[in-house]
């Protein structure tokens, strides 16, 4: 197991604090609404990194289980119930647990594949569940929507009790992602990716360790669709089980670098803003379907890897050349003189 850092420990703390300070710096409502969805979709592409960028088997499902956690809550709070207050947010870890526990029949079925068919299975999954929320009516109220008890929190402050749960929460992800890493399941989930044929032949239990993944990057994300069902108070099928949100949490992902602790939040903070605030406009609130297809092409044609693995192999290469530049030359060695033969 690796050392902690003392400079990786305080970039951490710098960048927790920055998040926490944030709705108490920057008081605006409507910019604490960016805030809002920012740190929401930080916490989903961080929870989509857990399985996708450390063992490399792309699920395109998500939203599926985003939607669970959503439901889940205005079931447990409706709107007859009268005001919930924060018990909410109390709940949504009960929730994210149960919904982890029944991922993972549909995991063990899931993985049945690999690759390109995982994906298929994983999106194909998503459009069933989509259509089962416009048809269980007992549960989702159908296309009428379904209502979730308002929260009677000031009007003043009414955004910053939801950012601080889906900071918690994001926290929470970036923490687990951090000890995954550094655990022998992140071993596991590395060595699938790189060949997941010689980690079997190499005695790695594969099938426990995706599933072990799968479940708690799923939990993650019924606990932030719980936090945003509150948030919104009214739900439909159409938004709770929405491809886009698994599409801005994979790219998010490849934006800032698959596979890196921080990139998720790098990826959220560049492309949720831009996107909340075209949609805010009535003209461009779909130009952030154009958005996301720009970014995909300029990271798969310039930054394959993502920011934070570009930059950092830039640095290595900029050390390198220093290093080179300021060793000192080897010393001359004089020609070898030979007598002429008569």
């Amino acid at each position: 197991m690796r050392t902690i850092s003392r400079s990786g420990v305080a970039v951490t703390v710098a960048i927790v604090a920055g998040l926490v300070a944030f709705p108490f710096v920057f008081q605006a409502n409507w910019v604490v609404n960016i805030a809002v969805f920012t740190m929401m979709y930080a916490g989903l592409a961080t929870a989509w990194n857990l399985l996708g960028g450390y063992s490399g088997y792309i699920s395109l499902g998500n939203a599926a289980f985003f939607g669970v956690g959503a439901y889940a809550i205005a079931n447990l709070f409706p709107t007859s119930g009268g005001p919930p207050g924060a018990t909410p947010f109390l709940i949504v870890p009960l929730v994210g647990l149960a919904v982890a526990i029944l991922s993972l029949p549909i995991g063990w079925i899931a993985f049945r594949t690999r690759g390109v068919t995982f994906a298929i299975v994983t999106i194909s999954l998503l459009f069933v569940a989509q259509t089962l929320a416009f048809l269980l009516h007992s549960f989702t109220k159908g296309s009428q929507g379904m209502g979730v008890g308002v929260p009677l929190f000031p009007v003043e402050t009414y955004e910053r009790p939801f950012y601080l749960a889906l900071l918690a929460i994001f926290v929470f992800a970036v923490l687990l992602c951090w000890y995954v890493r550094r655990s022998k399941l992140g071993l596991a989930l590395f060595a699938i990716r790189d060949d997941e044929d010689r980690a079997l032949g190499l005695g790695v239990d594969t099938e426990v360790a995706k599933l072990l993944t799968f479940a708690m990057s799923l939990g993650i994300t019924a606990m932030i669709g719980g936090v945003w069902a509150y948030y919104i108070t009214y739900i439909y099928p159409q938004f709770a089980v929405d491809p886009l949100v698994t599409i801005g949490m994979v790219l998010m992902v490849y934006l800032g670098g698959r596979g890196t602790l921080w990139g998720p939040l790098l990826g959220a903070l560049l492309l949720v803003p831009a996107q909340q605030l075209l949609a805010q406009n009535a003209t461009t609130a779909r130009w952030y379907l154009i958005l996301y297809s720009g970014v995909f092409l300029l990271v798969i044609l310039l930054l394959p890897r993502g920011i934070i693995p570009s930059v950092q192999d830039l640095a290595s290469r900029l050390r390198a050349g220093r290093h080179r530049g300021t060793s000192p030359p080897e010393a001359a060695v004089p020609p070898v003189q030979t007598e002429a033969v008569p």
